[in-house]
C-alpha cells in the first residue's frame, strides 16, 4: 500500500481496523480549532471502521500536557494507537518556539521509545486564520490525517510485531 507524501488522504484504502482501539487526547487551548480536529479524526475512524467503543477521547489544558497524557496512555496498553491534537498560534513572546519545541521533542521521544504509535495532530501556525484553514478550511483538516495515519501505523506496528 502507498500513501502520498504531500499529507493528503492515502492513495489506496486504508487496512483493516478490526479490533484496534484508539485513543484521541485533546489540548483545550484554542478548543474552537482543536475540537474540529478531534472530531474530524472521530469521524475518520468510525468511516474506517472503527466502533464507537474502540475510540476513547481525553482532554488535557494545553499542548504540553499532551506528552504525559500519551505516556499514560501508552502504560495503559489498551491502545493500538494514540492521536495528540493542539493548536499553537505564534503570538509576540518566545512562547510559542519553546511550546513546539516541547510537544515536538515529547511526542518524538514516546514513537523511539514506545510500542505504540503516537500520532501528531498538533498545529503549529503564525495566526488563527492558519490553524482554520487546517482544521476544515482550505486546506483540508489535519484530523482526518491524523487518524489515517493513527490506522496505517497501528497496521504497520501489528504487522511488524
Amino acid at each position: 500500500m502507498s500513501t502520498q507524501l504531500n499529507g493528503s488522504a492515502p492513495t489506496s484504502e486504508l487496512p483493516s481496523t478490526k479490533d484496534m482501539r484508539f485513543a484521541i487526547v485533546t489540548a483545550s487551548w484554542n478548543s474552537h480549532i482543536t475540537h474540529a480536529l478531534r472530531d474530524s479524526a472521530i469521524a475518520t475512524l468510525k468511516n474506517a471502521g472503527v466502533a464507537n467503543e474502540d475510540i476513547e477521547t481525553f482532554d488535557v489544558p494545553g499542548a504540553i500536557e499532551l506528552t504525559f497524557a500519551a505516556s499514560q496512555l501508552i502504560e495503559a496498553s489498551r491502545f493500538d494507537a494514540v492521536i495528540v491534537i493542539g493548536c499553537v498560534i505564534r503570538g509576540g513572546t518566545s512562547h510559542f518556539d519553546y511550546v513546539c519545541q516541547s510537544v515536538t521533542q515529547g511526542i518524538t521521544m514516546l514513537n523511539a521509545d514506545c510500542d505504540i504509535p503516537v500520532i501528531f495532530g498538533v498545529l503549529t501556525v503564525d495566526n488563527e486564520q492558519d490553524a482554520l484553514d487546517r482544521a476544515g478550511g482550505k486546506f483540508g483538516n489535519k484530523g482526518t490525517e491524523a487518524a489515517n495515519a493513527a490506522i496505517l501505523m497501528a497496521d504497520f506496528s501489528r504487522r511488524t510485531n
